[in-house]
C-alpha cells in the first residue's frame, strides 16, 4: 500500500530547510515514492522573528516550536521537523516526539577571526553567542573574554565573525555540516570542556499523538539508539527544568546494551558548576537523566535559579 502523501512543517531558515529536505529524503527512500510525494510547508517562528534580545527574555526556547505546533493541532500539517536541543521539555498533550533521526557529530565548533583559536583570542576578546550554556562555557576556560548576544541564521553569524563585528562565535558541528560550512571552524571544541545542550545534533520529529498513519510512515528512518540517548537528555534537562535560562549542558551515548550519560549546570559567569553522571541499561535511559537531575538538585541549596 503506497504511503499517503506528508505535509511536513518547518522554521525557514537553511539550516532548518537542510534537516527537513534530508528528512523528507529519508521518507521517500524508505517508501520507494519521489521525494515530491511529500510536501513542505515553511512556518514562520516567534523565534524567528525576534533578532534583538535573547529567548529567555521573550519566553524560552518554546518560541521555535510554537506556530509548528499550532499547525499540527489545526491539522495544516503532519509532522514537524526540528532541531532537537530547540524542543521544549513540554509539548501540548496533542503532540508527541515521534522519534528522531541518526544522530549527527555533537561537539561545539569555535570560529574565529582571521583563523583564531579560543585559546589564542586576544585578552578581552568578545565572543557572540545566543547560548548562556557556550557563554559560560567560554568563560570558564577564559574569564578574560566578554560574551555579547549574537542571534540569527548560522550565515549571518558567519559573516558577523567575517566582518569584526565579534572576534568569534560557537555554533553545533552538526548544523555547519548539513550546511556544508564545515570548513568555517577553526576548532572542534571538546566534550569535556565543552558539553553540549540537551538534544544537540539530533533531528527531532514531531507529530500528533493521535495520528497512528503519520506514526507508522515515519517509524522506518527513526534511530532508536538516538532515542535512548535523547530519553536521558531531555528527562535531566525536566528535572532540572531546562529552559533558555540557565546553563544545562547534557550528553548520553551507548555502549552495546549500556547507556552512559554525563551532564552539568554551570553559574552563568562560569564560575561555578556541578556535574553528574550516571550509567546503567539503555532500556533505563530516562531514569538515569533523571536520577543525574536530582543528584545535581541535591547539591544546589537555592536551586537551578540560584546559579543565574
Amino acid at each position: 500500500m503506497t504511503t499517503p502523501p506528508l505535509r511536513i512543517g518547518t522554521r525557514g531558515s537553511p539550516l532548518a530547510l537542510a534537516q527537513t529536505h534530508q528528512t523528507r529524503a529519508l521518507l521517500a527512500k524508505a517508501h520507494g515514492v519521489p521525494e515530491d510525494h511529500f510536501t513542505i510547508e515553511i512556518i514562520r517562528t516567534t523565534g524567528d522573528a525576534i533578532q534583538d534580545r535573547a529567548l529567555a527574555e521573550s519566553g524560552g526556547k518554546g518560541l521555535f516550536t510554537k506556530e509548528l505546533d499550532a499547525a499540527l493541532i489545526a491539522g495544516a500539517i503532519d509532522l514537524a521537523v526540528h532541531s532537537s536541543k530547540d524542543l521544549p521539555t513540554h509539548l501540548p498533550t496533542e503532540i508527541i516526539v515521534a522519534g528522531y533521526l541518526p544522530r549527527e557529530d555533537v561537539r561545539d565548533a569555535f570560529i574565529g577571526r582571521n583563523g583564531a583559536t579560543l585559546l589564542r583570542l586576544p585578552k578581552g576578546a568578545t565572543v557572540g553567542t545566543a547560548s548562556l550554556r557556550r557563554a559560560a562555557q567560554v568563560k570558564r576556560l577564559r574569564p578574560d573574554i566578554k560574551t555579547a548576544l549574537l542571534r540569527g541564521n548560522v550565515e549571518t553569524r558567519l559573516k558577523k565573525v567575517q566582518s569584526g563585528e565579534f572576534d568569534g562565535t560557537l555554533l553545533a558541528l552538526a548544523g555547519l555540516k548539513r550546511l556544508g560550512l564545515d570548513s568555517h571552524a577553526t576548532e572542534i571544541l571538546p566534550l569535556e570542556g565543552f558539553m553540549p545542550a540537551a538534544g544537540q545534533g539530533a533531528i527531532g520529529i514531531t507529530c500528533r499523538a493521535a495520528d497512528a498513519g503519520t506514526r507508522a510512515a515515519l517509524a522506518p528512518i527513526l534511530d532508536e539508539a538516538t532515542g535512548l540517548a535523547l530519553a536521558a537528555e531531555r528527562s535531566f534537562l525536566t528535572v532540572l527544568d531546562g529552559s533558555c535560562r540557565t546553563p544545562i549542558a547534557a550528553h548520553a551515548r551507548l555502549e552495546g546494551k549500556q547507556l552512559i550519560f554525563v551532564g552539568e549546570v554551570l553559574r552563568s559567569d562560569g564560575g561555578e558548576f556541578f556535574s553528574a553522571r550516571g550509567a546503567g541499561h539503555a532500556v533505563d535511559a530516562a531514569l538515569i537523566g533523571y536520577n543525574a537531575g536530582h543528584d545535581i538538585l541535591l547539591r544546589l541549596p537555592h536551586g537551578v535559579a540560584g546559579l543565574v
